[in-house]
């Protein structure tokens, strides 16, 4: 499989600033700050920060700028699989090879962690001490922020999923939930990496758009196909969950072929997008490939 370019080193620098951000919290309950520890930092691949941070280095933006919002947008990942995982979502056992948040505590304190999660997000984006050149736009960050996640993204396409389980819908429905669900978060790791830069022009910010969209949804294509064709112990959670669970997915539609010429042609499209940048885009070439040829 394709690996990514100092992918390890990235995880170790969002790793740590994480725990720095758990560790000044001041100990109020310890379980609830022992769960929010487990859901934020108990394995994942850290796709967004690295998206964040490559984007920004492509567009020379200052890293401590970025370690703010990578921050801010792995919390918001983490809280949403908190909650995704619940008897009331998803009802799933297993999260990255252990045990979901609230088998591991309980349904209370998982959902309490969640929205723990969620504020320290923001939390992070309004205290953060950002350059100077870059501290006039900490608005605009936590608007993109709010605007990713909230009604108008990540939690309206996780309301229409619930929606579409067990129903017939279109192919052209299913896209307009995923570039919600899961779409919308990478694209603001894009666009709020790239608003960290000082260089960065409206035609650059259209493209990575355009290249962020179309990367969000050959991951989700993708991740429907691996659902079907990896093991559990690749994929820390039970094969085929998706279809189990009679939800609407891109080889239920199209067929695994289907799904695959789909992935195929979001790849080719996003590469298209990153040629009209005047940046070394390698990075975020090498980002698409890894998606569509990632097995978990």
């Amino acid at each position: 499989m394709t690996r990514l370019s100092n992918h390890a080193n990235i995880a170790e620098r969002i790793n740590a600033f994480l725990l720095e951000k758990l560790n000044q919290l001041a100990v109020n309950d310890e379980k609830l700050l022992e769960a929010m520890r487990y859901g934020l930092l108990i394995g994942g691949k850290r796709m967004r920060p690295y998206l964040a941070y490559i984007t920004g280095d492509m567009l020379a933006a200052n890293r401590q700028d970025i370690d703010a919002v990578a921050a801010a947008l792995e919390c918001i990942h983490a809280y949403s699989l908190l909650h995704d995982d619940l008897p009331a979502m998803d009802d799933d056992d297993l999260r990255r090879g252990q045990p979901t948040c609230h088998k591991a505590f309980d349904e209370a304190t998982a959902i309490l962690a969640g929205d723990s999660l969620q504020t320290l997000a923001f939390d992070i984006l309004a205290n953060h001490e950002f350059s100077p050149e870059i501290k006039p736009k900490q608005i605009k960050l936590i608007q993109q922020l709010v605007n990713a996640s909230g009604y108008q993204g990540m939690c309206g396409g996780q309301a229409l999923d619930l929606a579409a389980t067990d129903k017939a819908i279109s192919v052209t429905q299913l896209q307009h939930l995923h570039s919600l669900k899961t779409g919308a978060l990478l694209e603001a790791s894009v666009l709020m990496a790239a608003e960290c830069s000082s260089k960065t022009t409206e035609s650059d910010k259209a493209a990575l758009s355009q290249y962020a969209q179309l990367v969000g949804l050959a991951y989700q294509v993708q991740d429907d196909i691996i659902d079907i064709t990896s093991t559990e112990e690749q994929l820390g959670k039970p094969a085929g969950s998706d279809l189990e669970a009679n939800k609407s997915t891109y080889p239920a539609l199209l067929g695994l072929q289907g799904a695959q010429e789909k992935a195929q042609q979001l790849y080719q499209q996003a590469l298209q997008a990153l040629s009209t940048l005047p940046y070394n885009s390698q990075s975020l070439a090498e980002f698409a490939t890894f998606i569509v040829k990632r097995s978990h």
